[in-house]
């Protein structure tokens, strides 16, 4: 048993995971440090709470990217927007429509979904280029649909986001629950066995029965659901749907699949890592905007860290 416990121990480095949750750790210590252990409580709450929303896209995003180079969803901050601008608006502060307006949020998850598929597999255009044009279209709808109107979620959907159980907040075990389900597709169902041979070999996966573009599309829809998910969230968390609420996703949705140890080459996913690199995208900001240093110099530091991370984990996994 203790030989167990011990080899357990020692073979964590090498899980492509662990780099992220300790650069976080660390991370979460350098916050600490100026306020002499005080807030940690706080600290912890803000930083599961602000990662659920980057992890619950990355996620979305994590399926795209196991496809293979090439594959990425740039539209998913237009996604969002529009997801959160129209669901918020249908409910317009009424609390008996907190369901139907979730259902709007995923109903335009899954109308982008497809609309990207569409554009990647009718006009043979490459994702990048698709779900960057279809982000235009998707952000003109949600400014043409807002007018420049903010309105307010319903209060027991508001309470709900900013609320927690048992110390918890309620997104972020939302939010292990989506990881949860997403590992157990990925890792333990045919269709997370077709999306890695996908990702290693499309032409080979094809041959051998794989029905790669009804995966494609489940992919590419499942990523927009995601956004259109965290976007509901989002607006009703922070008071209302804005018009760049979503902006700063894109690259996190993909600076979390990578510092997270999935593969950008494809056909290797890592649910627990998104979590971690979730953890430490919000950590690093936390940490360097506590040291007072100005934002030229914490995207110079930000970028630096994630680096250094990725190289790590590169190293590890070159040398396992």
């Amino acid at each position: 048993m203790d030989n167990t416990v011990v080899t357990t121990i020692t073979s964590l480095p090498k899980r492509p995971w662990f780099w992220a949750f300790a650069a976080s750790a660390l991370a979460f210590i350098a916050t600490l440090s100026l306020t002499e252990g005080g807030g940690g409580g706080e600290l912890l709450a803000a930083a599961l709470t602000f990662a659920s929303f980057s992890a619950i896209v990355g996620i979305g995003q994590m399926f795209v990217i196991t496809l293979g180079p090439g594959n990425v969803d740039l539209s998913i901050p237009s996604t969002m927007t529009l997801a959160g601008t129209l669901s918020l608006k249908f409910m317009h502060g009424a609390a008996g429509l907190v369901l139907p307006g979730l259902g709007i949020a995923l109903a335009v998850g899954l109308g982008a979904g497809i609309f990207n598929y569409l554009l990647i597999r009718l006009l043979r255009i490459p994702p990048i280029i698709a779900t960057l044009s279809a982000s235009f279209l998707y952000q003109s709808l949600a400014i043409w649909s807002n007018r420049g109107l903010r309105v307010k979620p319903p209060q027991i959907l508001a309470d709900f986001t900013t609320g927690s159980v048992a110390g918890v907040p309620n997104l972020t075990i939302l939010g292990i629950l989506l990881a949860v389900i997403s590992w157990i597709v990925l890792e333990r169902s045919i269709f997370g066995r077709w999306i890695s041979a996908f990702g290693q070999n499309t032409r080979a996966a094809r041959l051998s029965g794989v029905p790669v573009e009804a995966v494609r599309a489940i992919t590419y829809v499942s990523s927009a659901v995601f956004a259109s998910l965290t976007g509901y969230l989002l607006a009703s968390f922070s008071g209302g749907a804005a018009l760049n609420m979503g902006t700063e996703y894109l690259l996190i949705s993909i600076a979390v699949v990578v510092i997270g140890g999935c593969s950008i080459a494809g056909g290797n996913s890592n649910v627990p890592g998104i979590w971690g690199g979730a953890l430490l995208m919000f950590l690093i900001v936390s940490m360097l905007n506590s040291y007072g240093l100005g934002a030229g110099v914490r995207l110079i530091m930000t970028g630096t860290i994630i680096i250094a991370i990725v190289a790590a984990a590169s190293g590890k996994d070159r040398s396992a």
